[in-house]
């Protein structure tokens, strides 16, 4: 049985005394319905927060009389003014005025002060249609959803940044020439980032008994397990971390990755240990990180393994095979060598200019 990870449980209903009860329900219907993680549960709890904050201080929303107990559940932030605000008292009458228009204009407030990344804005909208669906869908509590025609906003598609194979090779080669308690560990934790193309919430939560011969079994996005079939650089790797790995005396006995305080390895560490590496291969710190090796992985695969889009989007744990086609980027050499090899790219006529001219 998968042992629990204590990061993955969460306090969700009724512990967030700065928010209302329905937002409180919405996030338990998320944890036990939904399956989302805790992680995912406290960004969308954050977003909804941020929103109706956002129609308090605009006065969308109209604030009961300033009282003791308001006033201290209220905190300027001069950098932040709507970071504070009550929003205790916001029931479901307050919730039904609330419009399309709101919400774009909530969106637009995003674009121009703290959330000019569109990813980001998305998320937001993300989160108010998943709210506002249950409110009318499964609650039945408002007889039309406000954010059923809420559109994304338009994210351009950037090519993703990557290592090529040699600076690959040379991060593993800085990896190997460290001669300590935990080399093992760093090397191990840099191949299945380069072989495998894990998130970093992926290689964190694996367990000793997800181990299955030459197979991994991850838990992904939205709790969702894939298993990893794993090439001799991984087995190799493997097999030397769990021959000197601590046994003894472990906080966390399962997890595969140990930290020197015998703990589960933290993801904050994992990021610290892969920037080392990085940075020791004279590679640039704040171009490459722990994504860009995922980046990487289904590059390589996708470049020199030849593997299908849709055998890349299972391995790589993509619900939509739109997202999996950012990687199947083409690199300029390929381009140029594609364009070369049309049979008509040799060929050159000299025009007739007398003949031209009398057409």
């Amino acid at each position: 049985m998968k042992a629990v990870n204590p990061e993955r449980e969460v306090v969700i209903a009724g512990t967030d005394t700065d928010t209302f009860p329905l937002l409180d329900r919405y996030s338990d219907y998320l944890y036990a319905i939904k399956g989302r993680t805790p992680r995912t549960i406290r960004a969308y709890h954050s977003d909804l927060s941020r929103f109706f904050r956002w129609m308090v201080y605009t006065g969308r929303i109209k604030a009961p009389p300033v009282t003791t107990d308001t006033r201290a559940a209220s905190t300027v932030n001069p950098n932040d003014p709507i970071e504070g605000i009550d929003i205790r008292f916001i029931n479901i009458d307050d919730i039904r005025q609330i419009r399309l228009d709101d919400m774009y204009a909530f969106i637009s407030w995003l674009a121009q002060n703290n959330s000019r990344q569109a990813a980001s804005r998305a998320r937001r909208v993300s989160s108010l249609r998943g709210f506002f669906n249950w409110l009318h869908r499964q609650q039945r509590l408002i007889e039309e959803n406000p954010a059923a025609d809420l559109e994304q906003p338009r994210q351009m598609r950037r090519l993703p940044q990557y290592l090529s194979l040699d600076e690959s090779r040379d991060l593993l080669v800085q990896a190997g020439r460290q001669d300590n308690q935990y080399s093992e560990r760093d090397y191990c934790i840099l191949t299945l980032f380069l072989n495998c193309g894990l998130r970093l919430s992926e290689l964190h939560g694996i367990n000793v008994s997800d181990l299955r011969g030459d197979t991994l079994v991850v838990l992904g996005k939205g709790q969702k397990e894939r298993t990893i079939y794993l090439n001799d650089a991984c087995v190799n790797a493997l097999e030397d971390w769990l021959a000197v790995r601590p046994t003894e005396n472990l906080n966390d006995p399962e997890a595969l990755f140990i930290s020197r305080q015998r703990n589960r390895l933290s993801r904050e560490a994992i990021q610290h240990l892969v920037k080392k590496y990085i940075r020791a291969a004279g590679l640039n710190t704040k171009r490459y990180s722990v994504h860009k090796l995922r980046h990487t992985a289904a590059t390589l695969m996708y470049q020199y393994g030849k593997v299908d889009i849709r055998q890349l989007q299972f391995l790589l744990g993509h619900e939509s095979v739109a997202t999996t086609e950012i990687y199947t980027h083409i690199n300029t050499a390929e381009l140029h060598q594609a364009v070369d090899s049309n049979p008509l790219s040799t060929q050159r006529i000299e025009i007739d200019r007398r003949t031209a001219k009398q057409s």
